[in-house]
């Protein structure tokens, strides 16, 4: 089947951890490069492809892949690219975005621990805003909304509410997981730690 040169890929350096997601346009120039290698799996095997390696395997096998279409030839379009040069992590400060303190918190409300969807929950100032309380890691909680409704425009004590835990700024960690993208293609999985924060989601808080 026909692919984007949108279509995302996965890139990893050379020690082969997951350091960034670009579009199949890019990989394919970092190929044709030699920057990059194709990495394609095999059962529990990986194998590796240069690019006349890669078009020559996409020759004998394009039946229900992605592929773009060249002036000369079709070439399948890689899931995973390996950087034949690059063996840093790349790292980034984690942003203080609603979704990362969901992440933090487990999407678990912190007063009444119940674990829910992201739709059904909120972030609460621990200390109101009205009352000095800052949109910081160590003031702001996953909250459901009953119990965000609850404990109202009151401290915790205040309202006779504890938390499960005191917040903290996370730790700072390679700066790639595509844990949640909708981009993500499964092949992916075995690449990526799901303990890594995704640090460019959302719109930072003020």
């Amino acid at each position: 089947m026909s692919a984007s040169l949108n279509d995302r890929v996965l890139v990893l350096n050379r020690l082969w951890q997951a350091v960034n997601v670009c579009s199949a346009r890019r990989a394919l120039c970092l190929l044709f490069q030699g920057h990059a290698q194709v990495v394609h799996s095999e059962g529990e095997s990986f194998n590796t492809f240069d690019f006349h390696g890669w078009r020559e395997h996409s020759s004998r096998h394009l039946e229900g892949e992605a592929w773009v279409q060249t002036i000369a030839f079709r070439i399948r379009v890689p899931k995973v690219i390996l950087l034949a040069f690059f063996d840093r992590m790349p790292r980034k400060e984690i942003k203080l975005t609603r979704q990362n303190i969901f992440e933090r918190d487990h999407h678990r409300c912190q007063y009444c621990g119940e674990a829910m969807d992201r739709r059904d929950l909120n972030l609460d100032h621990i200390i109101p805003r009205d009352r000095g309380g800052l949109t910081t890691w160590d003031n702001l909680v996953c909250s459901c909304i009953r119990c965000n409704t609850r404990k109202g425009n009151r401290t915790p004590r205040e309202a006779g509410m504890k938390l499960l835990r005191m917040p903290k700024r996370p730790k700072w960690r390679p700066f790639l997981t595509v844990s949640h993208t909708r981009h993500r293609d499964e092949t992916w999985r075995q690449f990526l730690d799901p303990s890594l924060w995704e640090v460019e989601f959302g719109e930072e808080l003020r």
